[in-house]
């Protein structure tokens, strides 16, 4: 048993959501590179539906649709021909929903140790 407290939430979309961006900034260099960005393709759609379920998880619904449009335009299945400014700007904001998403998805902790017990009501109160 640890003395250490628990954290009340969890942020379960943390580490995929970070690394999303990440994968994400890495491909700027890789836009030129077909073979490259493919692997790209498939990490962002990928971790981009990893953070989808655990927001679905977490009941906060209003990140799954841009989560799944990032899916959809990264699918490395049938790719969007995005060139040019438009393909940079639309990484960017990609990032900026991975890290927003990654920060603000958050779970209550059930092994939480801190929490206070649930007050008693009646008259076995003194």
């Amino acid at each position: 048993m640890t003395s250490y407290p628990t954290p009340e939430f969890r942020r379960t979309a943390l580490a995929p959501g970070l690394l999303g961006a990440i994968v994400l900034l890495a491909g700027l260099a890789l836009l030129d590179n077909s073979g490259g960005f493919l692997i790209i393709r498939f990490a962002v759609a990928i971790l981009a539906l990893i953070v989808a379920v655990f927001s679905f998880q977490a009941k906060q619904w209003w990140w799954i649709p841009p989560l799944a449009a990032i899916a959809i335009v990264w699918n490395p299945i049938l790719p969007f021909a995005f060139h040019g400014q438009v393909w940079v700007g639309a990484q960017f904001i990609a990032v900026i929903v991975f890290i927003a998403a990654g920060i603000l998805v958050k779970i209550r902790n059930p092994e939480d140790r801190n929490r206070r017990p649930a007050a008693r009501t009646g008259s076995n109160r003194r």
